[in-house]
């Protein structure tokens, strides 16, 4: 009876669905609070943002639980919208879905695949390459003194170490070792920053990336400005004093945040 009200059930369903959206909201506001680095920050902080949301266990555990929420709203969406089309396989003689429902509501589905299909490409051009790529580029300043110029790898406790330089090699991606002794002796950090500065400003496609970025956050928006006030409604959060409340910050969510989303790669295309 449990597993059955568990899985089967469009009540169930329909839980699962908001918790997983509301969770997913959360983790959206975190992740632009990071991102915003790229427009109001330096390449270092991002980096060490990056390197901070890679290597904490409490944030990796929230990872993982938010790629569980992502597969688990999506497959639930998808088991939603085909529960909803075999209950009706005939349509209405007459129907008129526009003057009952808004454009979002009945495009949910649609909408949330092509965020889904945003969401892997998104992690296969960032998420996997930071994690998999073995040329991952190391963050480097570059130092002139007396008239000469020399690059440096920025390290993790502050500290400097030179390019291409015969007494260090880096190994493991970033750790870097003293090349006689042949002992770790500083840690270097990931680039992503030039990674996705690199992306965006892209001499032959960096306008498209920019382009279909920014029509992603726009799908985004439209889905959540449905699926934010009816998580609540699913949870069973109606009431006359708190639901226009509710409905007022969803609606300023779904237009705020990904609106941020959109000018970042905006801003780094065309200013940075």
């Amino acid at each position: 009876m449990a597993k059955s009200a568990l899985l089967k059930s469009s009540l169930a369903k329909k839980y699962w669905m908001a918790l997983t959206g509301l969770f997913l909201c959360l983790f959206l506001a975190g992740h632009l609070a990071g991102n915003l680095q790229l427009i109001f920050s330096d390449a270092l902080h991002f980096n060490q943002y990056a390197l901070f949301m890679t290597s904490n266990p409490a944030v990796k555990l929230l990872s993982y639980l938010t790629y569980i929420s992502i597969l688990f709203h999506a497959i639930d969406g998808f088991l939603l919208t085909y529960q909803n089309v075999k209950a009706r396989p005939i349509g209405y003689a007459k129907n008129n879905p526009s003057a009952n429902s808004s454009f979002s509501s009945r495009n949910m589905a649609i909408l949330g695949s092509i965020i889904l299909i945003f969401i892997v490409t998104h992690m296969m051009n960032f998420w996997a390459k930071m994690h998999f790529d073995e040329d991952f580029p190391l963050q480097k300043t570059t130092i002139e003194a007396n008239g000469m110029k020399q690059d440096f790898y920025l390290t993790t406790d502050g500290g400097y170490v030179p390019v291409n330089d015969a007494n260090f090699v880096v190994k493991n991606k970033t750790e870097i070792f003293d090349a006689t002794a042949k002992v770790k002796v500083k840690e270097g950090y990931k680039d992503l920053h030039k990674i996705t500065v690199e992306f965006f400003r892209d001499a032959k496609y960096g306008l498209l990336f920019t382009i279909l970025y920014v029509l992603s956050m726009i799908v985004l928006a439209f889905h959540l400005l449905h699926g934010f006030s009816s998580a609540f409604q699913s949870l069973g959060a109606n009431n006359p004093k708190y639901t226009p409340a509710i409905k007022l910050f969803g609606k300023a969510f779904a237009i705020i945040v990904p609106l941020l989303f959109a000018i970042i790669p905006i801003y780094i295309h065309f200013v940075k």
